[in-house]
């Protein structure tokens, strides 16, 4: 099933791999005790590329996403109640897991944003809006980071999402 999200440069470099065209993964991780977003590139080098304008922290900006090995599959166009996928951080150094350490005390959780670039186009993610999820089951050693990737669980969403007690509303008291 086509994603629409995808532009059609994208699309077309999935398809047809052309020849000095990469496709450079990105990951956003956000939580908020961090003081900055983690941003890390599957490359050899370090990229500076642009945010898309709608981005909740630094929408529009050039800014500057780390060279780190991980390992990542974009979440599956299926039926899937809640599409789940694994992400693998590889050499992470102590700045990224004291990060991580500290946002596992909080209550808050952690968001991972993904973005596809490609190589012969910075001027923003080929994916607008870029995939959103939530990390969980994060476990870390000296060095890998290992976590889970969930989309929005729609389906265990409470609707409407106003609970109805007779505290607020004393009608439905008798």
């Amino acid at each position: 099933m086509p994603d629409p999200a995808l532009s059609q440069a994208l699309k077309e470099a999935f398809a047809s791999a052309p020849a000095g065209t990469v496709i450079l993964d990105t990951l956003e991780i956000w939580h908020p005790t961090f003081d900055e977003p983690i941003r890390v590139v599957r490359d050899h080098a370090d990229l500076t590329a642009r945010l898309e304008a709608g981005a909740p922290r630094d929408g529009g900006k050039r800014v500057t996403f780390a060279a780190l090995a991980f390992e990542f599959s974009p979440p599956p166009v299926d039926t899937a109640p809640v599409p789940e996928i694994t992400v693998t951080l590889d050499n992470v150094g102590s700045d990224i897991t004291n990060a991580l350490e500290g946002a596992a005390v909080s209550q808050q959780v952690i968001e991972i944003t993904w973005r596809p670039y490609l190589s012969t186009d910075l001027n923003g993610p080929h994916m607008d809006p870029p995939i959103t999820m939530t990390l969980t089951e994060v476990e870390a050693d000296t060095m890998r980071v290992t976590g889970r990737a969930r989309m929005l669980d729609a389906g265990n969403k409470s609707f409407p999402s106003i609970t109805y007690t007779a505290r607020r509303f004393p009608g439905l008291a008798r």
